[in-house]
């Protein structure tokens, strides 16, 4: 697909859950625009092959986090300051998608799970590095949510509502940050071929395809274009906004 040139020279990223899906195409745009990415992701054995995939180049950092504790996300904040000097883009990817069950059957140790991933995970990296760019007075975040919190997918409550969540905190932490040079925006992807999204029931699969009026899965590198933008310079008005990838689905 031919991409237009976003301008991201000099800028460091924060990409979590980047060592693949959407996370890894995200990085993948940023370095062709001239970024320097730290990958955060907590499974150790993908990062190595993951800088691999994008050439190993100075300008890619990976360290093992888990989002979930507070902690651990301060320590890969210091210690990405340490190797880049400054955070100018936080891209919240990593999540957890749970297992398929009804809310009357839904495992309470996977509800936790996911809740406690896909929205204080969010929370903890905004409430890490949003002092860092409030400090530099300059920054742009994006939360990946999910067609999932505005609509409501059945048999994935835990999902929907965590992503209804990141919404909500993308529109609240905007509007806190409004007089800063700081932009907070989400996107709604539709399904991907995501190894998370594809570990779901395949008739929960279908049900999702089936939804999308454009008849297909979205691509990576689509969700990745629209992202680099929200993550850019260029995007100096708009925030605690939502934007659509869903192919079609959304009706708001």
């Amino acid at each position: 697909m031919q991409v237009n040139h976003i301008n991201l020279e000099g800028r460091v990223a924060v990409i979590t859950g980047a060592a693949q899906g959407i996370g890894f195409a995200v990085a993948s745009r940023f370095l062709a625009s001239g970024a320097s990415v730290a990958i955060w992701d907590i499974n150790e054995t993908a990062l190595a092959p993951a800088a691999e995939a994008l050439g190993n180049s100075e300008a890619v950092a990976t360290r093992q986090v888990d989002i979930a504790d507070y902690e651990s996300v301060t320590r890969a904040t210091q210690a990405t300051l340490e190797r880049f000097g400054r955070i100018d883009i936080l891209i919240n990817n990593a999540a957890l998608v749970g297992p398929n069950a009804k809310v009357a059957d839904y495992p309470l140790d996977a509800w936790r799970q996911v809740i406690d991933v896909d929205v204080n995970g969010t929370f903890h990296c905004c409430r890490a590095v949003v002092p860092v760019m409030l400090g530099q007075d300059y920054g742009r975040i994006v939360n990946i949510a999910s067609i999932a919190g505005k609509e409501g997918n059945p048999t994935a409550a835990a999902y929907s509502s965590a992503k209804a969540a990141v919404i909500a905190l993308t529109k609240s932490l905007g509007k806190e940050v409004a007089d800063a040079n700081v932009a907070v925006n989400c996107v709604t992807p539709a399904v991907a071929r995501t190894p998370g999204a594809m570990e779901q029931a395949p008739e929960h699969i279908a049900y999702m395809l089936g939804k999308i009026p454009r008849g297909r899965f979205l691509e990576l590198d689509e969700a990745a274009a629209m992202i680099a933008w929200l993550a850019s310079e260029e995007n100096s008005f708009t925030t605690g906004a939502v934007f659509d990838l869903s192919g079609g689905r959304a009706t708001y």
